[in-house]
């Protein structure tokens, strides 16, 4: 048979045979030294259908190959499929994990937020060194924490100032709020590997690398409270839990005009 007879025979395509014949998977089985036309039998029917049959499960093409030229036994063909089903199982809770986030995308466009959903990431924090302060503020909301920023601030800089220690990008965390609402607020700013000595009211604490999800928040913090509740409500959509303390990250920050403001939001997830 010519390539386009074998071809209709075995439902590819030629192009498919080519690719097939260059990949070292099946040879046909003369080609014409003349016009370089390929030929098949009916023989190699056989060898096409388990190409196919393991192409179609997923296998690799050096999987292929393999298993075509070696001809394996029962138990090694059952030991193929086993690794293949587990590889599958694995590909579908990725999957199953991807479609819940997709859900969580498209619910959190049906209401009013005060963010896109496709603006979170999931990914994982730096760690970080940072020279902190920390206080208590009486709880969230600007108008609680306002006034601990406006303490702690002054205080970490001038330290690092004595220090002759560079500042690099400003960062809060928060620690779990007390049963009365109140909560611990930290301070600080990235120094990197720059030696701080610490004081009463300034210490040095690490950071460490997690998983988050994390948003990025334009203009004033005031008005950030709803950005956090929207994030919380795609955490829990999406299949993850909070694990650990959520984190600010201050990009960019104008006193003058807090509407250019650039602030990172990252809250710590694990899978549920």
């Amino acid at each position: 048979m010519n390539i386009g007879e074998f071809a209709r025979l075995g439902q590819v395509s030629p192009r498919m045979l080519r690719h097939y014949d260059e990949a070292g998977l099946l040879k046909p089985k003369n080609v014409d030294p003349a016009n370089g036309y390929r030929s098949y039998e009916f023989g190699q029917l056989g060898r096409l259908h388990r190409l196919m049959a393991l192409r179609d499960l997923g296998f690799t093409l050096d999987q292929i190959r393999s298993t075509l030229d070696q001809d394996p036994s029962v138990e090694q063909l059952r030991g193929m499929l086993s690794l293949r089903r587990a590889q599958i199982e694995v590909e579908i809770a990725s999957e199953q994990g991807r479609l819940r986030r997709v859900e969580a995308h498209l619910r959190s466009l049906e209401g009013s937020i005060a963010m896109s959903s496709l603006d979170v990431a999931v990914k994982m924090s730096q760690s970080t060194q940072i020279a902190e302060s920390s206080g208590l503020s009486a709880g969230f909301g600007h108008e609680n924490l306002n006034p601990v920023f406006r303490e702690l601030v002054p205080k970490v800089l001038d330290h690092l100032s004595h220090m002759h220690v560079h500042p690099w990008s400003m960062v809060a965390w928060y620690e779990e709020p007390s049963d009365d609402g109140s909560v611990v607020l930290h301070v600080g700013f990235e120094i990197g590997e720059q030696s701080v000595v610490e004081s009463d009211g300034v210490c040095v604490g690490a950071l460490p690398s997690v998983k988050v999800a994390s948003v990025i928040h334009r203009g004033a913090l005031d008005n950030v409270v709803p950005v956090y509740e929207a994030l919380v409500g795609w955490i829990e959509d999406s299949g993850y839990m909070i694990s650990g303390r959520s984190r600010e990250l201050y990009h960019e920050w104008d006193d003058a005009n807090p509407e250019l403001s650039i602030t990172e939001l990252q809250m710590p997830i694990v899978a549920q």
